[in-house]
């Protein structure tokens, strides 16, 4: 990026702070929300995912942090609540994704990537217009929910078009106020994998640019702290509305991209 003039500087300082607020509103959506501004600016995917993965290390520690400390501050004197994090479900999910996510890291099995692609964003489709119209799909098979999260867990591992999947299939089974969390520590796990991938592969995980793009994010994290407070504590569904509206974004600029 030293090659930039300052007007893409900003631009990119921009989409950072739009990053920020995106994924910690909703709980995902970071990445591939913003990576496509981004690549406007400079086509070089590897310059900016990097910096996105050290990013949501950081933040989803930050939120888990703060979620474990006002548990033990609600709880003092009294009995134990269940907290912000369902870690019963998450464990179980991870038993499931693990396998398929370092089989699409390591790159042992390749899948065709416009079929790939066009089967997860029909499904992502399928869930998010069930909480638009508040009307929530639920599979009620385990099985199929494995499938759905060993795919997921694959896709994670080979691109950025995994979470879409895997957050349809955790908000049909963790509480409202414990999805966000428990998307957050999750993302930790998995993008602590590919950190190690990108540092295993000798990639420039471009720590100089974290200096002035940290801040940019902490503006979004800020706001999107507020917005997340907002909807959650709304007594309509907003924020299952507000997150199938953006699976459906999500997946219609997916369904063309990999149509073009």
């Amino acid at each position: 990026m030293a090659d930039l003039e300052i007007p893409q500087l900003v631009l990119i300082g921009l989409i950072f702070v739009w990053s920020g607020f995106v994924r910690t509103s909703l709980g995902f959506g970071g990445a591939v929300l913003s990576l496509p501004f981004l690549l406007l600016v400079l086509d070089e995917p590897l310059v900016f995912l990097p910096i996105i993965a050290i990013h949501l290390l950081i933040f989803s520690s930050w939120i888990a942090w703060r979620g474990h400390r006002q548990l033990v501050a609600d709880n003092a004197g009294q009995a134990p609540s269940e907290g912000n994090i369902d870690w019963g479900y998450l464990l179980r999910a991870m038993k499931v994704m693990i396998i398929p996510k370092l089989i699409g890291v390591v790159g042992l099995l390749t899948l065709p990537g416009d079929v790939l692609t066009s089967i997860i964003f029909v499904i992502v489709m399928v869930y998010a217009v069930g909480y638009v119209l508040d009307r929530p799909f639920r599979s009620h098979n385990r099985i199929l929910d494995g499938v759905l999260l060993a795919l997921g867990g694959y896709v994670s591992g080979t691109s950025l078009i995994g979470a879409p999947l895997i957050v349809a299939v955790f908000a049909a089974h963790v509480a409202t106020h414990q999805l966000r969390d428990t998307l957050f520590v999750l993302w930790f796990i998995l993008v602590l994998i590919k950190m190690i991938s990108f540092v295993v592969a000798g990639i420039d995980l471009q720590l100089i640019h974290q200096l002035w793009l940290l801040p940019c994010a902490l503006i979004g994290h800020l706001i999107g702290e507020r917005a997340h407070r907002f909807m959650v504590g709304s007594r309509t569904n907003l924020y299952f509305r507000v997150l199938g509206g953006v699976l459906i974004l999500v997946s219609v600029v997916g369904l063309f991209s990999s149509a073009g």
